[in-house]
């Protein structure tokens, strides 16, 4: 091969490679331009448009702890039995504080853990939220980050390789494996997510609030390492609890 054509080969090999290691940095700001010319909003866009009135709906429940806005860390818990989804924040003392509750308007399935695309279950475990959709179909919506490790783990042990995932906090009142909060709460809970900071948010998805009660005697069949699932749920639902 002739030097040029060499140089050529290596450069080429050289801009795949940076490619590859800045692909995540440099996600976000080309899928933001890109929305951006296509006419379409950016979560900065949306952040703007409903972040006012959304600080100033939250100020009175960050004054009531003590806390300042925006929070250190924040956790999002949603039970399915109660169809309640909760807030926590760190307070004055660095103890877990609750700051909002809003009843989840739609969902979908029974009490269980979601185990295959198309079963229409909400998931159950310990997950993150994996992005923001400022274009959603229903207002907007949290990307939750199922199927995360545990789940993958446990499919591949079951051969269950289809397991589903677009799962979603969102506005709107329906919702088949997803979280309908209604419009006025996913406004709050997209600002309130943006302005904490994705990395900094943790969401317990569980089946009951295992702090006052235990699983219904008619709780539909399992597999056998939910035992050990929901031991872990009821550890971090243990710090949550306002003195």
């Amino acid at each position: 091969m002739s030097p040029p054509r060499l140089f050529a080969l290596l450069l080429l090999l050289g801009l795949c490679v940076a490619a590859l290691v800045f692909r995540a940095q440099l996600r976000r700001p080309v899928a933001a331009a890109l929305q951006s010319a296509r006419g379409r909003k950016t979560v900065a866009d949306r952040v703007a448009r409903f972040g006012p009135s959304v600080r100033e709906r939250l100020a009175p429940c960050f004054a009531r702890i003590g806390t300042p806005y925006p929070p250190s860390r924040l956790v999002l818990a949603a039970f399915k039995s109660e169809r309640r989804l909760e807030a926590w924040v760190p307070g004055p003392d660095g103890g877990w504080r609750l700051l909002q509750t809003w009843p989840i308007l739609g969902m979908s399935g029974t009490l269980g853990p979601k185990l295959r695309e198309g079963d229409r279950q909400v998931p159950e475990g310990l997950y993150r939220i994996e992005s923001l959709n400022p274009n959603s179909l229903y207002h907007l919506s949290l990307r939750v980050d199922y199927p995360n490790a545990h789940d993958r783990d446990r499919g591949r042990e079951e051969g269950r390789p289809d397991l589903g995932g677009d799962i979603m906090i969102h506005g709107n009142t329906c919702s088949i494996g997803c979280l309908a909060m209604g419009d006025p709460a996913a406004e709050e809970l997209f600002v309130l997510a943006a302005d904490t900071g994705l990395d900094r948010i943790r969401v317990i998805l569980s089946p009951v609030d295992f702090r006052v009660r235990g699983l219904p005697a008619d709780m539909p069949p399992v597999p056998a390492w939910t035992a050990n699932l929901y031991a872990a749920i009821r550890r971090e639902l243990a710090a949550l609890s306002s003195p």
